[in-house]
């Protein structure tokens, strides 16, 4: 008799380990410089195309059809602003005076969007990655495996979204040189990838808190490289979020779920994600001292990870790949485009969320989004988490709310406004 047939329904989409790759092509790593080479002869040409234009003093000299175009990837219109509070972010309008009823129902609108739009990312994101398709009584499936598609499916849909709202709406004058957008968009696909590949390697509970405790990499950056130095409240809630994660990772034992085995490869290619990531919102903060909303830098972002993402999956083959298992299972057709379409929409109702309400709130949504996150993974794919476990989730995220509590009296205290920048998140 077939053993795999003994195996619970769950458990047997995952009889093959996904951290057990036949081929050197299925490995993660050199997967990874393949889609590095795309990029490269994508970037490389580009950047010696600007060399050429900066040389040549072409924004004095230039002339001809091609002059506006040129202008504006390569020199821009207009010089930074000197402060980021004097940029007219059209997203950040003074909230109208309104009756608690109706920023009630704004609040729960905001709220209600984000947690469906996320929570439905989510739970489709570690279908996609971490089950098969097309399994019948007497055929095991397959998997999907190139997580480079499904960037560039979540790029597309959000490049169109922002381009229509920008088409749609008053924005400011655009003024960054476009091939700025070049590096957030790198770092930016960089980091979906690494999202999307640590799945096949950890479970989806382990990633989101990993994500979660972001924080403390940040503080050390910041403590080694800038010399910044950090509030009481700072160190105690990164001490309680570390020991938290701990909880959580030392209690999942080899012998639970094979999927909440975490491997070495899955911790790789999380650090990936956060170093990556890090870098895509430091890059976004230097672009925001032009003058442009946050839907312009959805807009333009996306623009060059399509360009990329287009560029690599054509020529390793991969789209028409990509596209003749998306016709073979159209159960996967559903869940990319449903991905795609909770992506952007996401990142919309992040824009209205922080121009109504601020970003204290937005964070403790999302801190809320995270929490329940992990427990719809746990209970729709059968993640086993210990006591110790809970309770090192609890604890991650009682720090995390005690970060937001800490920092929303520090800012009543200075009497200071938060910051005019809207977060680009990057799912």
């Amino acid at each position: 008799p077939d053993p795999a047939a003994a195996l619970p329904p769950m458990a047997a989409s995952e009889a093959v380990p996904a951290a057990l790759q036949d081929t050197w092509g299925d490995f993660w790593l050199f997967r990874f410089f393949i889609n590095a080479a795309g990029y490269a002869s994508i970037l490389v040409p580009g950047y010696l195309l600007i060399q050429y234009f900066k040389r040549k003093n072409y924004l004095e000299t230039g002339r001809g059809i091609c002059f506006p175009v040129i202008k504006s990837c390569v020199f821009g219109s207009e010089a930074k602003s000197a402060h980021q509070d004097d940029i007219p972010l059209a997203a950040r309008s003074e909230p109208v005076e309104s009756s608690t009823a109706r920023q009630v129902f704004k609040l729960l609108f905001c709220a209600v969007g984000l947690q469906v739009s996320y929570l439905t990312w989510g739970v489709l994101q570690e279908r996609v990655m971490t089950r098969t398709y097309g399994a019948t009584e007497t055929e095991p499936g397959e998997k999907f495996k190139d997580s480079q598609f499904l960037v560039f499916m979540n790029r597309i849909l959000a490049f169109t979204v922002a381009g229509l709202y920008c088409a749609l709406t008053k924005q400011p004058r655009h003024g960054a040189p476009m091939y700025k957008y070049s590096f957030a968009s790198l770092s930016n696909i960089l980091s979906s990838w690494c999202q999307y590949e640590a799945l096949k390697y950890i479970s989806f509970p382990t990633q989101v808190l990993a994500k979660a405790s972001k924080v403390i990499p940040v503080m050390l950056m910041g403590k080694l490289v800038s010399r910044k130095s950090y509030e009481y409240w700072e160190y105690l809630t990164a001490a309680l979020i570390s020991v938290g994660v701990s909880m959580f990772l030392l209690s999942s034992a080899p012998n639970k779920h094979l999927s909440t085995v975490t491997t070495f490869s899955g911790l790789v290619l999380l650090a990936g994600y956060i170093l990556f990531d890090s870098f895509t919102s430091n890059w976004q903060d230097a672009l925001f001292t032009y003058k442009m909303s946050p839907v312009q830098m959805m807009f333009g972002v996306n623009v060059f990870s399509c360009l990329f993402t287009m560029g690599s999956l054509l020529e390793q083959g991969a789209l028409v790949e990509s596209a003749r298992f998306m016709a073979r299972h159209s159960e996967f057709a559903v869940h990319a485009v449903l991905l795609s379409v909770c992506s952007a929409c996401g990142q919309l109702f992040i824009f209205y969320t922080i121009s109504q309400f601020g970003a204290a709130v937005f964070t403790i949504i999302m801190t809320l989004r995270q929490a329940f996150a992990i427990l719809l993974s746990c209970l729709i794919y059968g993640h086993a988490v210990t006591v110790v476990g809970g309770l090192g989730v609890a604890v991650v995220f009682v720090a995390l709310f005690l970060r937001v509590y800490a920092r929303s009296r520090m800012k009543k205290r200075s009497k200071k406004l938060p910051p005019g920048d809207a977060p680009i998140q990057k799912v």
